[in-house]
C-alpha cells in the first residue's frame, strides 16, 4: 500500500509540473502577442498619423547647406528616368545640390540614361563617375573589399564638395521637397536637438514590365540616343504566370504590412537602429570621425553597409557629443515615402532577395532576426490562440473552452484582425495621400485612378503567400548556410559581419592572367 501511495504521488507530482509547466509558456505567449499586437498598434497609428497628407514644403534660402546626392547605379531598373529624375527635381537651392551618379564601368547598359539625365538638366551640378576611372582604386593607393555598392560610391564620397551627403538607391523616387525637409530634420526639426542620421520609410510599387533579369541585364527596349527606355513592355500573356510576376507582388504587400508597421514603430519608441538604405542621410565629418577618415571605405568589407552605418552612428559619440552637446541619434522623416516601383520580380527572385537579406542581419542583429518568425501573423496568432486556449483566466472568467477547437478558432479570429488591419494599411499607403503630386510626378506614385492598387482578391492572394512563405524563408535564410547573391555577384558572410566573393575557376583564372 505504501509503495502505492508513492507511486501514485509521484504521477501526481509529475502531472502538475507538466501543467505548471504549460501555463508558464503560455503565458509567455500572452505576454509576446500581446507585446507584437502593441507594437503593431503604435506602427499603424503612426503611418495613419504622418502619412494622410502632404507635407508642407520648407523653404531654404542662403542658409542652405550644400548637399551631395549619391546614387549608385547597376542595370537598368524599372522606370530609372523617372527615379534618378525625381533628384533634380528638388525644391531647393539649386546651387546647394550636387547630384552625383556612381557606376562600375562604362559599359554600364543604364549609361545613356545618366547622359540624357545630364542634357536635360544641364543648370544642375551632375556628374558621371566610374568606378574603373577611379585613380585611387586602380593604381593601388586605395583597397577596397568586396562589397560592389561601396566600390560604386567610393570616388563621389571621397570628392563630395559638401560635409552632408543623402546616398539614395538609383530605383527609388522621392516628391520634390523630400531634400528640404530631410535637410531640416538632420538639423533639428520636429526635434529638440539636431539629428546625426535621417532615413525614409521605403514603399514597393508593383508595376508591369520586363522580367527583372532583362533590367538587370539591360535587355530593355531603347533608344539608340539615350532617350528614356521603354518600360510599357509586358510579358506575353502565356509567361505572366504567378510565379513569373508573384514575387513582385509579395514584396508590395511585405512592404506596405508588415515592414512598414514595425519600421515605423522601431522608429518611433527610438530603443534600437532601424535602418533600410533606400535613403539615408548624414555628416560625412561624423562618419569620418568614426571610421580614422575613411568614412564608407570603413564597410567596403561588409555588405550591410547601410545598417552598420547607421549603427555606428546610433552607439558611438560624434565631436559634439564629445564636447558635451547632445544630438539625436536617428530621426526617420515621417511623411514622405521613397518609392520604389517594381517590374515582374518572380516568386524565386523574392525568395533569393529575402534569404540574402536574412543572412545578413542573423549576424548583424542576432537577436532580432531570431526572433522575427514570432513577429509573423501566423506564427504569433498561434502564440495568442495557445494562450486563450491553456490559460486557466480564461476558462474560469471567460469560459473558453480549452480544447484544440478553440484554439483554431481563437488563431483564425486573430489571423482575419490582422489580415483587415494590414489590407486597410495596403489602402491608406498606396492612396499617395502624403505624396506631393505635380505634373512630374510617374503613375507609379500617383494616387491610383480606382481608389485602389489591388483588388481585394489579388490583393489577398499576395498576403496570404506573402504569410505563408515568411517562416520558410526564415528557416532557410538562417539555418541552410551563408551564401548570398547580391549585384550578379556572389558571396559567403562569416560571422564577423564580412563577406567574401566566391568566384568559379574560370573567374579565377582569368584574374591570375590579367595579374
Amino acid at each position: 500500500m505504501q509503495s502505492t501511495s508513492v507511486a501514485g504521488d509521484t504521477l501526481v507530482s509529475s502531472a502538475w509540473h507538466d501543467a505548471s509547466a504549460i501555463t508558464l509558456i503560455a503565458g509567455a505567449c500572452l505576454v509576446w502577442y500581446s507585446v507584437v499586437a502593441l507594437v503593431c498598434c503604435i506602427g499603424v497609428l503612426q503611418l495613419w498619423r504622418h502619412f494622410s497628407q502632404p507635407r508642407k514644403e520648407v523653404v531654404w534660402g542662403d542658409d542652405a547647406l550644400d548637399i551631395t546626392v549619391i546614387r549608385p547605379i547597376k542595370g537598368l531598373e524599372p522606370c530609372l528616368y523617372d527615379c534618378l529624375a525625381s533628384t533634380f527635381r528638388q525644391q531647393y537651392p539649386l546651387e546647394k545640390l550636387h547630384i552625383r551618379f556612381c557606376i562600375a564601368d562604362r559599359g554600364e547598359p543604364s549609361l545613356p540614361i545618366l547622359e540624357r539625365l545630364l542634357r536635360d538638366f544641364p543648370e544642375h551640378d551632375a556628374q558621371i563617375l566610374v568606378e574603373e576611372e577611379d585613380a585611387d582604386l586602380q593604381n593601388g593607393t586605395l583597397v577596397l573589399g568586396p562589397n560592389p555598392k561601396i566600390r560604386n560610391m567610393s570616388h563621389a564620397y571621397r570628392e563630395a564638395p559638401s560635409d552632408v551627403v543623402w546616398i539614395l538607391d538609383c530605383n527609388v523616387w522621392v516628391a520634390p521637397g523630400t531634400v528640404g525637409r530631410m535637410v531640416a530634420r538632420l538639423e533639428g526639426a520636429q526635434s529638440r536637438h539636431k539629428n546625426k542620421f535621417v532615413h525614409q520609410l521605403p514603399l514597393v510599387v508593383d508595376t508591369e514590365g520586363s522580367t527583372m533579369a532583362d533590367e538587370t541585364h539591360g535587355r530593355l527596349d531603347g533608344n539608340p540616343d539615350g532617350t528614356k527606355q521603354n518600360l510599357s513592355t509586358t510579358l506575353p500573356s502565356d509567361e505572366r504566370t504567378a510565379s513569373a510576376i508573384g514575387g513582385g507582388r509579395l514584396e508590395e504587400v511585405f512592404m506596405s504590412s508588415s515592414h512598414a508597421k514595425f519600421y515605423t514603430a522601431i522608429n518611433t519608441v527610438a530603443i534600437a537602429p532601424c535602418i533600410v538604405g533606400k535613403s539615408t542621410m548624414f555628416r560625412r565629418s561624423h562618419l569620418d570621425s568614426l571610421t580614422h577618415g575613411k568614412g564608407i571605405d570603413f564597410f567596403s568589407q561588409n555588405i550591410c553597409e547601410d545598417h552598420l552605418i547607421g549603427d555606428l552612428l546610433w552607439k558611438q559619440h560624434v565631436p559634439e557629443e564629445q564636447r558635451g552637446e547632445v544630438w539625436g541619434k536617428h530621426a526617420m522623416l515621417f511623411g514622405d515615402l521613397a518609392v520604389q516601383p517594381m517590374a515582374n520580380m518572380s516568386v524565386r527572385e523574392y525568395w533569393s532577395r529575402r534569404v540574402r537579406w536574412l543572412r545578413v542581419r542573423k549576424f548583424t542583429v542576432t537577436l532580432a532576426t531570431l526572433v522575427e518568425p514570432g513577429t509573423e501573423s501566423f506564427l504569433c496568432s498561434a502564440c495568442g490562440a495557445f494562450a486563450v486556449s491553456t490559460l486557466p483566466w480564461f476558462h474560469d472568467k471567460l469560459g473558453m473552452p480549452q480544447t484544440w477547437a478553440a484554439f483554431a478558432l481563437s488563431w483564425l479570429l486573430s489571423v482575419s484582425i490582422w489580415c483587415v488591419m494590414d489590407r486597410l494599411l495596403y489602402l491608406h499607403l498606396h492612396s499617395a495621400k502624403s505624396i506631393e503630386v505635380d505634373k512630374d510626378t510617374p503613375a507609379f506614385a500617383r494616387p491610383p485612378k480606382t481608389g485602389r492598387r489591388r483588388l481585394f482578391g489579388e490583393w489577398l492572394l499576395a498576403w496570404l503567400g506573402r504569410e505563408a512563405l515568411a517562416l520558410p524563408i526564415w528557416i532557410w535564410a538562417f539555418w541552410g548556410g551563408t551564401k548570398v547573391q547580391w549585384r550578379n555577384k556572389r558571396f559567403w558572410v562569416g560571422i564577423d559581419m564580412k563577406v567574401h566573393e566566391i568566384r568559379d575557376d574560370e573567374q579565377m583564372n582569368g584574374h591570375a592572367k590579367k595579374s
